[in-house]
């Protein structure tokens, strides 16, 4: 049995894929666009292309590879391997694995994406050695994945572990799911982008700071531009943050209440900020738990992985 799989990290942006050794290393990896809206068969397409690149990449070959795991956003079946919804990309009772089967010529499972991220971060990375953990991803959508004694929690129809669509905000923010108020249309990076340029547009000052970072075009801004505003001084920025991390802290509290994890491991590019985001976070957090006054209280801290938990996770499902 070779010691080699393939761990894919299928986002609403990007599509990167890894290559992983026995000892949850990546050797190798490649990626493209997502570029969705397009077919699935597309998808499946572009999926293979970076598959064989990063395996390329790796000075290996295919037939090195015992088995390729893929990690989707949105209500995955790995019992069926069938994606039965994914709100992100668009797709519902997508047969992935038969079709990749089909590219790649070997077996393909399929898990929840930040089921997967969360399975690579209890594995190798900050929820190692944790009996009970959650592993939240901040990307297009939010991401939830639960281990509960030491196992990937589900729900009965696959479809647990869905945090970002808990309600925060009654007949708030329409979600990608159809539903108002999600968790994930306030704290994903994409409400966070959206937030920031809202932001911009509804400032009355003559001269905008993050207007002019981004060269005057909206599409230009990113995650990272509130929070280089903030440092800089900007009161605009600031209040982008400000509010931002008032909705991140709001779910997470929700989290450690129904589920009090040993730990909650944060992923995503927005946790990039490190210790910027996490310290006023926890600082809420702190106020506003149930278990306040508890001795043993929940680890919250970035994932040691970051982006690669994903696809550790995918490979070693």
């Amino acid at each position: 049995m070779s010691k080699y799989k393939v761990g894919i990290d299928l986002g609403g942006t990007n599509i990167v894929a890894g290559v992983v050794d026995k000892d949850y290393n990546i050797i190798a990896r490649a990626e493209c666009k997502t570029a969705i809206p397009r077919p699935e068969s597309e998808v499946c397409d572009s999926m293979a292309v970076i598959v064989k690149e990063a395996v390329k990449k790796a000075k290996l070959k295919m037939d090195d590879i015992s088995h390729i795991g893929i990690g989707v956003p949105g209500a995955v079946n790995p019992e069926t391997k069938v994606v039965e919804i994914s709100p992100n990309l668009l797709f519902h009772n997508w047969e992935v694995s038969k079709m990749m089967e089909e590219r790649l010529n070997k077996p393909v499972s399929i898990e929840n994406d930040a089921n997967a991220a969360a399975w690579g971060e209890y594995l190798a990375g900050s929820a190692k050695g944790c009996k009970n953990a959650v592993a939240i991803t901040l990307g297009t959508g939010v991401g939830g994945g639960i281990i509960i004694d030491g196992k990937l929690y589900s729900g009965s129809n696959f479809a647990g572990a869905e945090l970002g669509h808990m309600v925060i905000v009654k007949d708030g923010k329409e979600c990608g799911c159809g539903r108002k108020g999600c968790w994930e249309a306030y704290a994903s990076a994409t409400a966070l982008i959206n937030m920031t340029k809202e932001a911009i547009k509804n400032e009355k000052a003559e001269f905008s700071y993050m207007l002019n970072a981004v060269e005057g075009d909206l599409n230009n801004v990113t995650g990272k531009t509130p929070f280089d505003a903030m440092f800089a001084g900007d009161s605009t920025g600031k209040a982008v943050v400000d509010e931002y991390i008032g909705y991140l802290a709001t779910g997470i509290v929700n989290v450690i209440n129904i589920f009090q994890p040993d730990i909650i491991c944060i992923g995503g590019g927005v946790c990039r900020q490190g210790e910027n985001l996490l310290a006023p976070v926890r600082a809420i957090v702190e106020k506003e738990r149930i278990t306040k006054h508890n001795e043993k209280q929940t680890v919250l801290c970035t994932a040691t992985l970051g982006n690669d938990a994903g696809i550790i996770g995918a490979a070693m499902l």
